[in-house]
């Protein structure tokens, strides 16, 4: 069944005076007025409901509207548990960043893109330091150049004010 709107015309709040009415199968049985086809869903223990209401005339189907939405709810709830959620993790360095410390930054990058994260890297220049991008972008291609088997470049590294950002992304 195709999901209707989140609070469908159901029985005497349709407002429609002829439908079309489907039954719980899926097989139309024709246009009747409202009354006639609320009694039909009522000898069935079911609910009528409007699926397309915007139509003319309105097409309801015959159904067990508590049920439905039920099993829409559990629908969502299960899309919702499978998706998954990209983080952008953010890894701060600076351009004179000794071996050790850049060592340890790598660890955090490739843990990251394995984890499915994005990662932004932030080169921070301070003082006299922005005379020199250049430093700054070495740090930067050697970091790509560690990671390239597991990242795509989502944005390369740029300057921005007194800072150089840089984007990966993991590869699938």
């Amino acid at each position: 069944m195709k999901p209707i709107a989140k609070e469908a015309e159901i029985n005497w709040n349709i407002k429609a005076s002829e439908v079309r009415v489907i039954d719980g199968e899926g097989k139309q049985i024709g246009i009747l007025p409202l009354k006639e086809a609320i009694r039909l869903a009522e000898e069935q223990g079911l609910d009528l409901v409007a699926v397309a209401a915007h139509a003319n005339p309105p097409v309801c189907r015959i159904m067990n509207y508590g049920k439905y939405k039920y099993q829409q709810s559990k629908r969502i709830q299960e899309a919702r548990k499978h998706q998954t959620v990209v983080q952008v993790k953010e890894v701060k360095v600076r351009p004179r960043t000794e071996e050790h410390d850049f060592q340890f930054k790598m660890r955090h990058v490739k843990r990251f893109l394995e984890e499915g994260n994005k990662v932004k890297i932030s080169m921070l220049f301070r003082g006299r330091e922005i005379v020199h991008p250049e430093y700054g972008k070495e740090l930067l291609d050697r970091i790509i150049e560690e990671c390239k088997d597991r990242m795509v470049i989502e944005q390369p590294p740029r300057l921005e004010g007194r800072s150089m950002v840089m984007i990966l992304a993991p590869k699938h």
